[in-house]
């Protein structure tokens, strides 16, 4: 085998013959390594603004709730907590007041989305601390039960215009009551204790309050609630969650996912990283593919000096190997050193583009945002060396095949 890996590296640093072939073999090399370094690159920055979605979408609106089959209302949801299963990756568990409605503000009218939440619960932290760290104006301490107080979302407060300390009216979808006049709204006037900014769609329609207050609106005991919600360390791990919870619930209860409202989305999201990453992965599958010409060409180059290693001994076993280890190296070079390049250029992308005057503050966070997972790193790299490997598998067998006397009848 070290006769092998020696008489492969003498033909592949060979600078004699034919120079094309040279030339096929080299740009097939720089194809895998732009190839890989592209696909890394923009796979990377696929996953930050994913990861972006989650976060500023999937750690606000409800990832999986239990909700009542009939009714709205929970009123001895302690017990019903407690009996709940324990799902992967879950990190919290919190009881909630949720509904949709309307807000009012000078004759303007916006639908919402109403979330009555409970700082005092043991683990309201997991879906508080988010919300905290986006909170552009305004207090957190206001959210008292009784205090009639809410956070609105910066789109719906900048298309209302208004402001901390502003009055505006909420209707709820439920609640309502039946008169002699017909369905009457449960509505009441809230004051603005603050602005928060997602940075997403969610923004449009965000509405906080303390979860008392919420039931209040809604024409519920202060001991009742809508739904308890389920939080994750991963948003995605509650669709796998949802399985094992819709078979733990009794009859009088039903589950509900973020899929409901924003699954087309992160489906259409998931679309594009796949269709982005088979073009891109098409560039490495043409130059893994010119490593078949180049190897041709080397073997028709070569085809006295294979006949002489063939009468000196060398099976043909051997000589398959030594054709597959040289194509091969172009797959473990340009691998390496595409994967070098990409991890290089995705952590520096934002002052590469802003050193060519390219803007990238469209982004909340000021630039591309760049997550990089090394499984699908690794799964790059190691495809290219695959596509290579399959790439050298034709031409070294046509080599194996050669006759010594065809080869050297005419030498």
């Amino acid at each position: 085998m070290s006769a092998v890996i020696f008489i492969a590296q003498r033909f592949g640093r060979s600078n004699y013959g034919n120079r094309f072939a040279r030339f096929i073999n080299r740009f097939s090399l720089a194809g895998i390594v732009l190839g890989v370094a592209a696909l890394i690159v923009v796979g990377s920055v696929m996953n930050g603004f994913e990861q972006q979605l989650k976060d500023r979408i999937l750690g606000v609106v409800p990832q999986l709730s239990v909700l009542p089959n009939e009714g709205m209302a929970l009123s001895d949801w302690q017990p019903l907590a407690a009996s709940l299963p324990t799902l992967p990756q879950q990190t919290a568990l919190l009881p909630q007041v949720l509904s949709a409605g309307v807000v009012q503000h000078q004759g303007q009218l916006k639908p919402i989305f109403i979330q009555g939440v409970f700082a005092e619960h043991p683990d309201s932290a997991v879906q508080l601390d988010p919300l905290r760290r986006q909170l552009q104006l305004g207090s957190f301490q206001a959210l008292q039960p009784g205090s009639y107080q809410l956070l609105l979302g910066q789109q719906l407060a900048t298309e209302l215009s208004v402001w901390p300390g502003d009055r505006i009216r909420l209707v709820a979808a439920a609640g309502g009551t039946y008169t002699p006049f017909g369905l009457v709204p449960s509505q009441r006037q809230f004051t603005v204790a603050g602005i928060i900014a997602m940075q997403s769609e969610a923004d449009a329609q965000l509405v906080v309050m303390h979860g008392v207050d919420a039931a209040r609106l809604l024409r519920l005991g202060d001991d009742q609630i809508t739904a308890l919600r389920y939080f994750f360390s991963d948003p995605f791990a509650a669709l796998k969650g949802q399985q094992q919870l819709d078979s733990a619930l009794a009859g009088a209860y039903r589950s509900e996912s973020w899929r409901q409202r924003y699954g087309e989305l992160f489906d259409a999201v998931a679309l594009e990283k796949t269709m982005i990453s088979l073009m891109l992965g098409l560039i490495i599958a043409v130059a893994a593919f010119n490593i078949v010409s180049a190897l041709m060409m080397m073997i028709q180059d070569k085809r006295a000096d294979i006949a002489i290693l063939q009468t000196m001994g060398l099976r043909r076993s051997s000589l398959y190997w030594i054709f597959v280890l040289n194509g091969l190296r172009n797959g473990i070079v340009g691998g390496l050193l595409g994967c070098g390049l990409g991890i290089a250029v995705a952590l520096g992308i934002n002052d590469l583009l802003w050193a060519f005057g390219v803007r990238t503050d469209f982004t909340a966070s000021g630039g591309l945002p760049v997550l990089l997972v090394p499984q699908q790193i690794v799964l790059i790299v190691v495809t290219a060396m695959l596509l290579t490997l399959l790439a050298t598998l034709y031409p070294a067998w046509r080599a194996s095949r050669i006759l010594p006397a065809e080869a050297l009848r005419y030498e």
